[in-house]
């Protein structure tokens, strides 16, 4: 099997996995990574997590032309942005899971915080996470404001919508989305309770141990 073939498996078994797992649900969320020759393959539009086809992902060449497959979803200019700003980026998803989504709602969340510091892990996988603002789906608008961070941030919340976050490869943006998610579930679970934070030095020390990301 091929570095390729390898690649379309694990994007159509973890994609599956998040769906079986109610991380997203119908049509909806969107995934790709790139291949060794600067494309990149992607989730077809309309399409479901639990049912995508190997053989049918699209295929993005790198100079960003659809060349073989069925049509890329239309959040295209989302994963482009990421992918543009960030060197690093090896792949890129996009959930609409319903904890994030849902603490997104909630009145005086902090957009530059978007995930309160409860414990080290969405720390360690994600950084700070940016809520942007609401955006029609498919709007290329949410590219631009992602590329208005200039690579500072490896997730960003679209608020009433769903998360977006980027890793090193398919695995690692998968993990963290995950990561994205339970927090936000621990937010909503313990919202009104006034539940203990990691304080400043806390942070600091996981963001020095771990080598975080984490933008002022």
């Amino acid at each position: 099997m091929t570095e390729e073939a390898r690649l379309r498996e694990q994007i159509c078994d973890l994609a599956k996995s998040l769906f079986d797992r109610g991380l997203t649900h119908g049509s909806t969320g969107n995934i790709s990574a790139r291949i060794s020759d600067g494309g990149l393959l992607v989730s077809p539009t309309g399409t479901s997590f639990g049912r995508l086809d190997p053989s049918r992902l699209s295929r993005i060449d790198n100079d960003g032309r659809h060349v073989e497959g069925d049509k890329p979803t239309k959040e295209m200019p989302l994963h482009s942005a990421f992918y543009d700003t960030r060197s690093q980026a090896g792949a890129v998803v996009h959930l609409h899971s319903c904890h994030a989504v849902a603490w997104s709602m909630m009145p005086d969340v902090n957009e530059d915080d978007f995930l309160p510091p409860l414990t080290p892990y969405a720390i360690m996988q994600l950084g700070r996470v940016k809520l942007l603002p609401f955006f029609r789906p498919g709007d290329p608008a949410m590219g631009e404001a992602v590329r208005g961070l200039a690579g500072k941030r490896t997730a960003v919340m679209l608020a009433n919508h769903g998360p977006v976050v980027t890793g090193k490869d398919v695995e690692a943006a998968c993990n963290a989305i995950e990561e994205l998610e339970a927090t936000a579930r621990l937010a909503m679970l313990t919202c009104g309770c006034r539940p203990r934070q990691l304080k400043a030095e806390e942070i600091l020390g996981v963001v020095t141990s771990f080598n975080v990301e984490w933008e002022a």
